[in-house]
């Protein structure tokens, strides 16, 4: 597909809507917001980078494998600082590189890692990467240790990656044959053989040898120009077919972290309101259950109880719910914890029985030991309502979690995130 497929538009159209969503919700609490002022500035980026069709590509590697000399062959000029002193880079470049279709790609220059005092150029240029549509590992040879390390972090993340070998052309035809399947077989299960290329971005000065018709020779140094076709063509067809998905992902999966802790924060803002609430509600379900004297109707208090608890909770959190809703999540959260549950409710069961059995004279025997068992059902409830509704959000119709699924079950199996789908999906439900 090309960089106009309406399923890409659809993509980066859901994900500006469920970011705006996001930042827009009249029910989060001013204080939250300020807390997270910093990351809703990014969203704020994010959306406009969406809104303006960019694509953002970043170089990443040790010092000295000449990540700039990449971005200056690729662009065609000198637009990022070369030097032959180790980290010449020391803070975030950026420039524009060309459109495809209707997108404009900007290529973004990053410090290199294992730099002395470097730590905080390490922390920016991953921070610059995990912004990144596409990122560009270069290496200079075989993999160090600190590259394969960075390069299966980087993986782990599942952003999408190309492996670049630059400065090939100081290797021999067997050099460079032999380096690139080194390469590849440390990339083997991590990407993808043909994400794996050459390139030679500043090759060095060679000898020249020339013979004119009478015989005489002549010596002069020539600079070859840059070798970086292979990579400009794999950049071309990876952000053609898929840049705007690669792009709307990218912020779909920074926004869902970000719910998260939006989440968390507002987990921690209600914390008290909603443990009070747990605890009146388990109190009043452990004396309603143990003091019921009539059969089952100790069971159908409880679970009214619980439903109780829920729609509660739900006001708590600005996500109210209906009678229907609440019932609904009572029962999937009684079936997350089935086995302790059906022990519980085992008990329960067992208990009014008794107490028809007897007449209700058994009360005072079960009353205990039932209603401790009540208000230790309701406790886990509750404590599992708060969790699903301080995240809720991440989930919804609109929410960013929801947005990247439906991004992910709508990949064509050439997609370069094909093989990342499952671990991303995975780690978003976790």
């Amino acid at each position: 597909m090309n960089s106009s497929h309406p399923t890409q538009h659809r993509h980066l159209a859901q994900t500006v809507d469920s970011l705006r969503a996001l930042i827009d919700d009249p029910l989060l609490p001013a204080e939250v917001k300020r807390a997270l002022e910093p990351e809703f500035a990014e969203i704020e980026r994010l959306i406009d980078k969406l809104e303006q069709g960019e694509l953002h590509v970043a170089v990443f590697g040790r010092v000295s494998v000449g990540k700039s000399a990449l971005l200056n062959a690729l662009i065609g000029s000198q637009q990022f600082t070369v030097g032959v002193l180790h980290g010449t880079t020391t803070t975030r470049e950026s420039a524009t590189w060309q459109r495809i279709g209707d997108s404009g790609v900007h290529l973004i220059d990053t410090p290199g890692i294992n730099e002395i005092d470097g730590a905080e150029r390490e922390r920016l240029a991953r921070h610059v990467a995990a912004r990144s549509d596409l990122v560009i590992f270069v290496v200079d040879g075989d993999l160090t240790s600190s590259e394969a390390t960075a390069l299966r972090e980087l993986v782990a993340t599942q952003r999408p990656l190309l492996l670049v070998l630059n400065k090939a052309d100081r290797y021999s035809q067997a050099e460079r044959s032999a380096l690139l399947e080194r390469l590849r077989n440390h990339a083997s299960g991590l990407l993808r053989p043909t994400h794996v290329v050459m390139a030679s971005a500043l090759p060095a000065q060679r000898r020249l040898i020339r013979i004119d018709a009478n015989g005489n020779e002549t010596e002069s140094m020539e600079t070859p120009a840059p070798d970086v076709a292979a990579l400009r063509s794999l950049m071309y067809d990876v952000l053609a077919s898929e840049g705007k998905t690669l792009s709307a992902l990218n912020a779909g999966l920074f926004a869902g972290r970000l719910s998260d802790e939006v989440g968390r924060r507002l987990t921690e803002v209600r914390a008290d309101v909603a443990d009070k609430l747990i605890r009146n509600y388990a109190l009043g379900k452990g004396i309603a259950v143990g003091m019921n004297p009539v059969p089952l109707a100790d069971l159908a208090a409880a679970a009214g109880l619980d439903i109780g608890l829920v729609m509660h909770m739900g006001h708590v959190y600005g996500l109210p719910l209906t009678k229907a809703e609440a019932g609904e999540l009572v029962l999937k959260i009684a079936g997350q914890i089935a086995v302790l549950m059906g022990a519980i409710w085992g008990i329960n069961v067992l208990a009014s029985a008794l107490k028809g059995i007897s007449a209700g004279l058994s009360t005072a025997l079960t009353a205990g030991a039932q209603g401790a068992l009540a208000y230790f059902s309701t406790y886990l409830t509750g404590r599992a309502a708060q969790s699903y509704l301080a995240n809720g959000k991440s989930w919804g119709e609109r929410g960013p979690k929801r947005v990247v699924e439906d991004i992910l079950g709508s990949l064509d199996r050439d997609s370069i995130l094909r093989d990342a789908r499952a671990e991303i999906l995975a780690k978003l439900k976790s």
